[in-house]
This record gives C-alpha cells, sequence and structure tokens, in this order.
C-alpha cells in the first residue's frame, strides 16, 4: 500500500540561508516540503505581507502529494527574510538570490512557479541561467512592458503602492477588493493576518518605498529577450485582473516560443489561490506531460 506524502507545517518546513553574491550578503528564508527527483521552486508576489507560504497556501499539498519537493522563497524584503533597499532591477536581483538558494541546496535544475512579482523573478532567472530551468509557469506578472490598453500604473497597483505608505486595515481591505474577482472569500482573519505579517516587519515596509523612489521601475522590460526563453511555459492569467491587465500575458505568449496560455474567467490576479484546484490539475498535468 502507497502512503500519500504529507505536507509539513509552516513552521516544521521552515528554514534560512545565507546568500553571497557580489556585494550582496542577505539571511534568505524559505520553506521545503516534500522530496523527489524533480524540485518545483514557487516565487510569490509583491503586496505587502506577502510570503511564499502565504502566496501559495492552496497548492503546496497537490505537488507535494505529487511526489515533487517544493520550495518556497521569501524574496529580500519580505516575510522573514532580510530586507534590502533595490535600486536597480528587483526581478534580476530575486534571480541571483535564487540562483544562490540552489547553489546551497546543490539543485542543478528546477521547474519554477512565479506569481506576479514571482513570473518577472522567474523570467530573469530563465534568461540568466536557462540550463537550470525545467518548466515555467508564470501568473499576472513576466513581461514588465507597459499596457498600450489601460492607464498605467494600474488601479491595482497604485492601491498595493498606497498600502506600503499607509498601511491600515482600511487601506489592505481597498487593495483586496480589486485584488480577487470575488472578495466574499476574503475573511477577517485573512485580513488580520495579513496586517500583523505587514506591521511585524516596517522596515520591508519603509524599503520598498524607498527603492521606488531610488528607481520607479523595478520590474524592466523583459520583452526585447522573451525570445530566448527556452523552457517550455504555460502562463495563467484572471480575464479580470486589474493589477496586471491580460494582454501583457499574450504579450508573454507572443514572445515566448514554447509557450502556452489559460484564461480563467471571474478571476482577478492571484489564479493560484481563486481557482486552486483547477489551477493545480492544470499545474501537475504541464509539469507532468
Amino acid at each position: 500500500m502507497t502512503t500519500t506524502p504529507k505536507t509539513p507545517s509552516e513552521a516544521a518546513s521552515s528554514r534560512f540561508v545565507r546568500i553571497q553574491d557580489g556585494e550582496l550578503d542577505l539571511n534568505i528564508h524559505y520553506n521545503d516540503c516534500g522530496a523527489g527527483s524533480e524540485t518545483v521552486v514557487m516565487l510569490h508576489g509583491s503586496g505587502p505581507g506577502a510570503s511564499g507560504w502565504a502566496n501559495f497556501s492552496r497548492n503546496i499539498e497537490p505537488l507535494v502529494a505529487a511526489g515533487y519537493r517544493v520550495i518556497l522563497m521569501d524574496c529580500p524584503g519580505w516575510s522573514k527574510s532580510d530586507s534590502i533597499v533595490c535600486t536597480g532591477s528587483r526581478s534580476d536581483l530575486n534571480a541571483r538570490v535564487l540562483r544562490g538558494l540552489l547553489d546551497a541546496l546543490d539543485l542543478d535544475r528546477a521547474h519554477l512557479i512565479g506569481n506576479s512579482m514571482g513570473g518577472h523573478s522567474a523570467v530573469a532567472f530563465a534568461l540568466a541561467n536557462p540550463a537550470r530551468v525545467g518548466r515555467l509557469v508564470l501568473m499576472g506578472g513576466g513581461s514588465g512592458g507597459a499596457s498600450p490598453f489601460v492607464p498605467m500604473p494600474t488601479e491595482g497597483i497604485k492601491l498595493l503602492q498606497g498600502l506600503y505608505r499607509e498601511p491600515s486595515i482600511d487601506n489592505l481591505k481597498k487593495m483586496m477588493a480589486v485584488f480577487v474577482y470575488d472578495s466574499s472569500d476574503l475573511t477577517e482573519e485573512l485580513f488580520q493576518a495579513r496586517l500583523d505579517n505587514m506591521l511585524a516587519r516596517r522596515d520591508h515596509l519603509e524599503n520598498f518605498v524607498s527603492s521606488l523612489a531610488a528607481n520607479p521601475k523595478q520590474f524592466p522590460d523583459f520583452g526585447p529577450r522573451l525570445a530566448e526563453i527556452t523552457a517550455q511555459t504555460l502562463i495563467v492569467w484572471g480575464s479580470n485582473d486589474r493589477f496586471v491587465p491580460l494582454d501583457s500575458g499574450l504579450r508573454l505568449l507572443a514572445g515566448i516560443p514554447d509557450a502556452q496560455l489559460h484564461v480563467f474567467n471571474r478571476c482577478g490576479h492571484w489564479a493560484q489561490w481563486e481557482h486552486a484546484d483547477k489551477f493545480n490539475r492544470l499545474v501537475l498535468d504541464f509539469l507532468g506531460h
């Protein structure tokens, strides 16, 4: 009789690693779940209070049960990782930190799943380290180009930046109301947990604002280089995304040679949470075939 691998808790899977790369010297937090010959790294978005575990809480168990090792990296400036003022490309910074993490774990290659900022970071990593990428899954981010159809910055990004500057429960609720298509699933408990995460690390909030002041374009446009990506790529988008519009996903589809696009209707910027069951089946089929 076979037994399904059990996903450890956030606390039980919590790890730290020191990443040194050039001028980088950062203590980075990550979660390490499951075991298997193939590894999936999940990269979270840039919302205040975000973490790998919170971003992908509905997606970890199915991957572990399918026999994957799952790594959730908290990018510098989020959750339990060291804070930093980023004056250059945050996409490339996160990619360098991810390379350091894979080196520390003695992993030559991994599949990457990136949400929003995590999508940008996954693309940056794939461009810099093509041989170390298995397959790519990109949701709500990756190209960095401006939309010709929607006013930029978008409604959601404006609310996100406002929340960084004034972290309050009211501003959090305003952002989350446009973050997902159906906000009825957002509980007071979820709001309070997210607010507590934000206020526990005010240095992260202050440094993000300082980073924007130093370089408003934290996520550069990779559009001209997308054709260099050789990995098979699954692009997932919400048709009602008010943070990063759907035409950004179409730009990825047009630019990445071996890409496919799946669009969820009645879905905002958090596809892996809003349509978790369907998303999990979609990703497992993509990784396994």
